[in-house]
C-alpha cells in the first residue's frame, strides 16, 4: 500500500506525459466540460460571455475580423464555437479545431446562416489537416500553456505554414505572477460530489506540483475506480514578455504587440495572464 501510494503522488517531470484527451474528449468529462463552456457566468473551460463578447468586439473593430466579407479566420481549440460562431455571424470565414466531439457538434449544431461562414474540423490541431490559407490564428484561454516545449514548437510551425503573409496569430497565456498562486499540496477525496471523472463511484488523489526553474505548474489526478485507475496531467507553463518573445524568436516569429487579454486590455505586467500578436516572418 505504501508502494502504491508513492506512486500515486510521485513528481514527474515537466510534460514527460500529456493526457488532454482524458479531460476534453472522454464520453463522460466531456459532457462537464461542455457544460462550464456554456455557463457564460463562470471562468472555467471558456471565458465568461461578457469576456468573449468584448474579445469579439475587439477583434472585428481593432483588426478587423469579421468586419469584411471573406475573412480567413483559423480557432484552434475552439471548443463549442463560442467565437467562432460570433466571427461568422459578423461576416468572417472562420475554421473551427478541437478533439471533442461533443464540443464540435454543438459548434456545428448552433452556428449562424447568414454573412460569413463556420466550418468544424474534430481532431488534434497538432496532427489535423488544415485546410486553406488563413489571415488570422486565435487560441484563447490560455491553451498554449498547456502544450509542452515540443508542441508548442510544432503549433507554431503549423500555423506559419496557414497563414498567409502578413497573417497574425493571437493567443493569451500566463504570466508569472499566476505561478505564484500555485502551492505544493495533496489531498484525497473518496467518491467525490458531482462525479466529474465517472459516473460510478471513484477515489481521487489529487497531487499539485511547482517546478520554479521550469516556470511550469502541475495538477495530476489520479482517478481510481472498481477496474481502472486513470492519471490525467494538467500541465501550465508560465511566461514573462522576454521569454516568450525569445521562443517566438526561436521558431521564426515576431511579437508585435503585448497587450493584457485578447479583449485588447493594456499589458500589466503584474498582471495574471496576458496576451500577444504576432507574425511569422516570411
Amino acid at each position: 500500500m505504501f508502494t502504491e501510494l508513492e506512486r500515486l503522488s510521485a513528481r514527474p517531470e515537466p510534460f514527460a506525459a500529456i493526457t488532454t484527451d482524458l479531460l476534453w474528449a472522454d464520453p463522460h468529462t466531456s459532457g462537464h466540460m461542455l457544460a462550464h463552456h456554456l455557463d457564460g457566468t463562470v471562468d472555467i473551460s471558456s471565458r465568461t460571455t461578457d469576456t468573449i463578447e468584448r474579445s469579439v468586439a475587439w477583434l472585428t473593430g481593432t483588426l478587423g475580423v469579421g468586419v469584411g466579407a471573406g475573412t480567413r479566420v483559423l480557432d484552434l481549440g475552439c471548443g463549442p464555437g463560442l467565437y467562432s460562431n460570433r466571427l461568422a455571424a459578423l461576416g468572417a470565414e472562420v475554421t473551427g479545431v478541437d478533439f471533442s466531439e461533443r464540443s464540435v457538434r454543438y459548434a456545428r449544431d448552433t452556428a449562424p446562416a447568414g454573412r460569413g461562414s463556420a466550418t468544424y474540423l474534430l481532431g488534434n490541431y497538432l496532427e489535423v489537416e488544415l485546410p486553406g490559407r488563413y489571415d488570422v490564428a486565435l487560441m484563447v484561454m490560455c491553451d498554449f500553456c498547456a502544450l509542452g516545449p515540443e508542441q508548442r514548437g510544432r503549433l507554431l510551425r503549423r500555423v506559419a505554414g496557414v497563414l498567409d503573409a502578413g497573417g497574425r496569430f493571437l493567443f493569451d497565456v500566463y504570466g508569472l505572477s499566476a505561478l505564484a498562486t500555485h502551492q505544493e499540496k495533496r489531498s484525497f477525496t473518496p467518491n467525490p460530489s458531482g462525479g466529474f471523472w465517472s459516473p460510478r463511484p471513484y477515489f481521487e488523489f489529487v497531487s499539485t506540483f511547482v517546478y520554479e526553474r521550469e516556470k511550469v505548474s502541475l495538477d495530476k489526478y489520479v482517478i481510481v475506480e472498481e477496474d481502472r485507475t486513470r492519471t490525467v496531467y494538467n500541465w501550465l507553463q508560465h511566461y514573462d514578455p522576454a521569454v516568450l518573445r525569445g521562443e517566438l524568436d526561436r521558431n521564426g516569429y515576431d511579437l508585435t504587440e503585448l497587450l493584457g487579454d485578447l479583449t485588447g486590455a493594456p499589458f500589466d505586467p503584474d498582471g495574471h495572464e496576458f496576451a500577444v500578436i504576432t507574425t511569422p516572418r516570411p
